[in-house]
């Protein structure tokens, strides 16, 4: 197994794709990189901040070489990791723009986009309703099989990953009725004879990956709302946020959301200060 290999099977398409750039460039500039010590990564990573003033770059490229030497040991070429104890310590803004999220109300309307195709309009606003009632991440929407679904008692089942906890979660009653339409008549159309047992499926048959739905809610609803982005990071945090203005406890929420730690969730809430602060920023603006 080579390294473009152990990327794809650990790594979704795209931050496969980044890591091996990095992987190239690294190997590139490092012929000896195979047997390189700890030293040796870090004073590569010393003449990489001479180059690049991003943070997240910079934490890109050694997340990316941690990953070829994990590939090292996994391929028995090494038995250490020389860059696994290597911490960034730059401060990389994970702040979540409260201000730019979208109410309930605004989520709702998401789903009343209308389609040419009958059967891309249902199965679009299953997927959709995953996004704007459950929170669902793509990843775990890409993952959903006929049977996580279960319409006798409303749920569905979320699978775990190493992000997030598996989770059961209640369909809305309007979901009911959408799914089971989906499921029993626009499902089987969108196949085409094929056998899948993953329950989003592509106008071509094929079952919908992680990163054909998220490029598919950016293109769908672009401009939308002006400079707010409509993605499934900016709808994910949207529901989470309103659960917890809506006075949920924070465990379920947490709970709800799949986070594995509460400062996870806990990064989602708003206290009146700011909630007040963020309305004097957007209509008096400091010039």
């Amino acid at each position: 197994m080579d390294y473009e290999n152990y990327l794809a099977k650990y790594y979704s398409k795209a931050t496969a794709k980044a890591y091996k750039r990095e992987i190239v460039i690294y190997l590139e500039n490092n012929p000896n990189a195979e047997n390189a010590l700890h030293g040796d990564i870090v004073n590569y990573i010393g003449r990489l901040r001479n180059r690049y003033d991003s943070s997240k770059t910079i934490s890109r490229i050694v997340c990316s070489i941690k990953s070829y030497y994990n590939f090292l040991n996994e391929s028995g070429k090494r038995k250490d990791n020389p860059g696994k104890s290597i911490r960034l310590r730059d401060k990389i803004s994970k702040d979540i723009q409260l201000q730019d999220l979208f109410t309930t109300a605004e989520l709702e309307s998401l789903l009343h986009k209308k389609e040419r195709y009958q059967a891309l309009e249902y199965r679009n606003k299953v997927l959709i309703s995953l996004l704007t009632s459950q929170g669902l991440k793509p990843s775990e929407i890409s993952a959903l099989t006929s049977s996580d679904i279960n319409l006798e008692s409303a749920t569905i089942y979320i699978k775990g990953s190493p992000k997030t906890s598996a989770r059961e979660l209640t369909l809305k009653p309007n979901q009911v009725l959408l799914f089971y339409k989906y499921k029993t008549e626009i499902r089987p159309k969108l196949l085409k004879k094929k056998e899948s047992d993953i329950f989003i499926i592509g106008h071509r048959g094929k079952p919908m990956k992680e990163e054909d739905i998220t490029k598919h809610v950016k293109r769908i609803f672009k401009g939308l709302y002006g400079n707010r982005k409509v993605n499934c990071m900016t709808i994910r945090q949207s529901v989470i946020t309103n659960l917890l203005k809506q006075g949920n406890d924070l465990r379920i929420v947490q709970v709800f959301a799949g986070h594995k730690n509460p400062c996870a969730t806990e990064k989602y809430k708003q206290t009146d200060v700011e909630i007040l602060q963020m309305e004097i920023n957007k209509y008096h603006p400091m010039k």
